[in-house]
């Protein structure tokens, strides 16, 4: 099992208690949608978090979080958490829970399948 696919079982077992995630193959990794929105996933075995820019600046601050730079250009709304830091189930579900947060403050999505990422229903976590 690779590094993506345990923090992946970790991430889902942090969301159990949702029925509005779905989980897609994104980046390489496994990408978490709640309310059609993406919240967290898995790349190359890190947690991948969207926090919005003023959140994700905050986390940028705090131990073995780093920016998501997957195009070579670092996202302003996403950062990277290293393992180090999401050892724990509590470290993990702290992150996770900061991605639900935020992805719940963005308007529900009328078409959870819509977008070039979003192809394909996804699978229910």
């Amino acid at each position: 099992m690779s590094d993506n696919d345990i923090l992946a079982d970790r991430i889902r077992r942090a969301l159990r208690a949702r029925k509005d995630v779905l989980e897609k193959r994104m980046f390489g990794g496994v990408a978490f949608m709640v309310r059609g929105h993406m919240a967290c996933g898995t790349v190359h075995g890190k947690l991948m978090v969207r926090l919005g820019e003023e959140g994700a600046g905050a986390a940028l601050k705090k131990p073995h979080v780093e920016p998501m730079d997957f195009t070579g250009k670092a996202l302003k709304t996403m950062a990277y958490v290293r393992p180090e830091g999401i050892r724990t189930p509590d470290a993990l579900k702290s992150w996770v829970d900061q991605a639900v947060g935020f992805a719940m403050t963005l308007p529900p999505k009328t078409s959870v399948g819509s977008g070039r990422a979003g192809k394909g229903k996804g699978r229910k976590v």
